[in-house]
């Protein structure tokens, strides 16, 4: 295994200058362009990493399933859907366009900035709670108890974060975002800021795989139906307006981040973890999606 994707990662290089690292959030621009690392963790317990899995990134939106997991148990289905859509939008995944001009208004889906700004609002707790639940549950998953906040992405983010400024300003005058703007938006740029590896998302990937059960220790944290719900989202939408391509050509959950990394999964059978902090038009890693198709190709993972 190992040797085969050392293989798929030599071969989609090349991919990496087809991309470009995010300026909008300038902490962002200051990753390694040419990082590239990949990990699988398989049900049966084994591990297999190649490149740079090591490399430490920020999840940034890979974190958006782990909360609408954590709002899902909390608030249950019928009611988070009341304030958050199911639909792909066809748009970037920071576009304000429908909030407004589409009714109800509300966001179309837990996967877009906008929806999961609305999500983590719906959290129980204080916002100080709120952050603590994530973090744990984060580091529950992983079983990596360093996990914590990259301080200077973080306030980078909350620094030029005008766009979701705006979005969940909207949302809250629509009766759409719960609570106070800036306290639910400073919980959501600290999630969007944990630090990880590709080890960390192939683990959360994994778990996902496993139906929201711990692999370490047979543990429940996610009831299964709402596991479901987070991987249907990741079929549907977690590669923003590129995931109908997404599922045809690779054919596997997965969601992006604009930090660079893919947190992908094969039901019943393995996390995937894939790193390459340049990115494609639509927001995904260029050599990342390239990586992951070849995996599934070479051993037959679309689950269609």
């Amino acid at each position: 295994m190992k040797h085969k994707l050392k293989e798929i990662l030599d071969k989609n290089r090349c991919f990496i200058e087809a991309g470009n690292l995010p300026t909008y959030i300038p902490e962002l621009s200051k990753a390694n362009k040419n990082a590239l690392g990949i990990y699988i963790v398989d049900l049966n317990g084994e591990e297999y990493g190649e490149g740079d899995y090591e490399y430490p990134f920020t999840i940034q939106s890979i974190s958006k399933v782990i909360t609408l997991m954590l709002a899902l148990e909390d608030r249950g289905a019928e009611e988070i859907f009341k304030f958050v859509g199911m639909e792909p939008t066809g748009d970037s995944f920071n576009s304000m366009m429908k909030l407004e001009i589409v009714r109800p208004s509300r966001p179309f889906n837990p996967m877009i900035n906008a929806g999961a700004i609305a999500v983590t609002s719906l959290i129980n707790g204080s916002p100080e709670e709120k952050f603590q639940r994530i973090l744990t549950l984060f580091k529950k998953i992983t079983n990596n108890d360093s996990i914590k906040v990259n301080h200077e992405v973080y306030l980078s983010e909350k620094k030029t974060g005008d766009r979701n400024r705006a979005m969940a300003y909207f949302m809250r005058d629509v009766g759409v975002l719960q609570g106070d703007v800036e306290d639910n938006l400073d919980v959501y740029f600290r999630q969007c800021s944990l630090e990880v590896t590709c080890r960390d998302i192939a683990k959360i990937g994994a778990f996902l795989a496993n139906d929201g059960v711990l692999l370490q220790t047979g543990e429940r944290l996610i009831e299964a139906k709402n596991a479901k719900i987070a991987k249907t989202f990741m079929v549907t939408c977690g590669m923003y307006n590129a995931s109908g391509e997404f599922a045809i050509e690779v054919g596997i959950p997965a969601k992006s981040g604009v930090g660079g990394g893919i947190m992908a999964l094969v039901p019943g059978k393995m996390g995937i973890g894939v790193l390459g902090p340049a990115l494609d038009d639509k927001g995904n890693s260029s050599a990342g999606v390239q990586i992951l198709s070849d995996l599934s190709n070479l051993f037959n993972l679309s689950i269609f």
